[in-house]
């Protein structure tokens, strides 16, 4: 089967699952949570370097091969859809990469204010409270303060993200490259997926924003953390009082340079 792909990227805690959620009530679509063929590709690019000695064997044309081979056998015939869209944080960072076995894919960024992402990821703590998680490495120990400042680490999950976003953002493959904001997402559901269609260049579908559907509870058990991929059946704003302390809160307020068309020098699309 001849299939499309395109790509869900951006920051954690951002709408990625929800959007995968609506995506896939697409017959035409698949989408989903984040998926080990980022980590596949990561290791497929390193064993493929010079730190294996063979790679003096292994063109650049073969590396090519190998790389968009992986989509194709990853998705093979367990998956019928015509259009895949592959979740994956790393994928902000591969944007030359994808242009080169993908030209024509679209790359879907979810962003959010960094102190709601640093938030959600607290609640969810809190909320597991008997559960160390494997956000942290199921480390039972520390603070809001030392789990905000792992997450906004380099190689945090929220700070790598966030840099491979900025990445993306400011280098200069951005023409398949579109943000889509979780307030735009959940306060208006209709515009965003509209604004997704045109991107990407599929004809419209009539989405129910009601009815909602997303299962990832054996995943997120594993993980430590349930209700890590839970999605509500009804999108819709949910306004609550943050659990960070305010200087907490304060420190990421700031983050948010794609609401800034003067930080946009490439014109990036911001939905």
């Amino acid at each position: 089967m001849e299939r499309q792909f395109h790509f869900i990227s951006g920051l954690p805690r951002s709408g990625s699952t929800l959007l995968a959620g609506l995506l896939r009530q697409n017959p035409r679509f698949h989408a989903g949570m984040s998926g080990p063929v980022g980590g596949l590709f990561n290791t497929l690019q390193g064993d493929m370097s010079g730190r294996n000695e063979y790679a003096v064997f292994i063109s650049d044309t073969q590396r090519r091969r190998i790389l968009q081979g992986l989509f194709d056998e990853y998705y093979g015939t367990e998956f019928t859809a015509e259009v895949v869209f592959d979740t994956n944080r790393i994928w902000c960072s591969k944007l030359r990469s994808l242009k080169e076995l993908f030209p024509a894919a679209k790359v879907i960024a979810c962003v959010r204010h960094v102190p709601w992402i640093i938030d959600s990821i607290e609640q969810l703590i809190r909320r597991n409270t008997f559960q160390p998680s494997a956000i942290f490495n199921y480390q039972p120990g520390g603070t809001v303060y030392s789990r905000s400042e792992g997450l906004a680490n380099g190689d945090g999950m929220v700070g790598f993200a966030y840099n491979a976003l900025k990445e993306a953002y400011y280098g200069e493959d951005t023409a398949n490259l579109m943000l889509l904001q979780y307030e735009t997402l959940v306060s208006n559901p209709a515009a965003a997926l509209k604004a997704i269609y045109d991107f990407i260049g599929e004809p419209a579908f009539t989405h129910d924003f009601d009815n909602v559907s997303y299962d990832a509870d054996e995943f997120d058990t594993r993980a430590g953390t349930p209700g890590l991929h839970t999605v509500r059946k009804k999108v819709a704003v949910r306004e609550r009082t943050s659990v960070l302390p305010p200087d907490v809160f304060r420190r990421f307020e700031n983050d948010v340079f794609w609401l800034d068309p003067a930080l946009n020098p490439r014109h990036v699309r911001v939905v």
